[in-house]
């Protein structure tokens, strides 16, 4: 459980009113809540289930200079992602227009999902925040999270923040699922 903090009315009309509220934990070994999401630049994408090893990528939104720097980071290491077979897919609560610019400024390739609801965002476990004021956002919005689905649809990692400086260094998360590829490594964090 956590409690949110109350918010003022956002442009959007949606508030976060101060109450507790049960949050999805996402396990290790479990299945990431499936849903369907619109694409910038059009269509839609289906996220979780079965498919091939995909990274799900939450990023706060088109306001965040951290999620710019971080994907940023993630385009340039996209060539390893794909050697090694991992569908990357980032996602936000932002509308369609901002989503968008995000998109074009950051040159991405990859797809760039958007409106992810609140209740979503809490289906699977993220946190939820409010803009500290209309120039930042105008509407509630993820913190970071990171999901490694293997192809049976299972979750291989699971990592959510509460900030947006900290998230899995991408150069080690490589790495590591190479390796894990390679050895046909367990998911981890499932005993007890």
């Amino acid at each position: 459980m956590f409690r949110e903090l109350s918010g003022a009315t956002l442009q959007t009309g949606e508030t976060i009113q101060e109450d507790t509220v049960m949050t999805t934990k996402i396990t290790a070994g479990g299945l990431l809540p499936e849903l369907d999401l619109p694409l910038a630049g059009g269509g839609d994408i289906h996220i979780g289930g079965e498919g091939g090893w995909r990274m799900v990528v939450v990023y706060r939104g088109l306001h965040c200079p951290k999620c710019k720097a971080y994907l940023t980071k993630l385009k340039d290491l996209s060539g390893g992602f794909a050697d090694i077979n991992i569908d990357i897919i980032t996602v936000s609560g932002d509308p369609e227009e901002k989503a968008e610019a995000f998109k074009q400024d950051l040159g991405l390739d990859f797809p760039v999902a958007y409106g992810l609801t609140v209740e979503q965002m809490k289906d699977w476990g993220l946190y939820v925040s409010n803009p500290r004021s209309p120039e930042e956002t105008d509407r509630p919005f993820p913190e970071p999270g990171l999901f490694i689905l293997r192809p049976d649809g299972t979750v291989q990692i699971a990592d959510v923040s509460n900030a947006p400086f900290a998230r899995p260094d991408l150069d080690n998360l490589l790495g590591g699922l190479t390796f894990i590829q390679t050895k046909d490594y367990p998911v981890r964090g499932t005993g007890g």
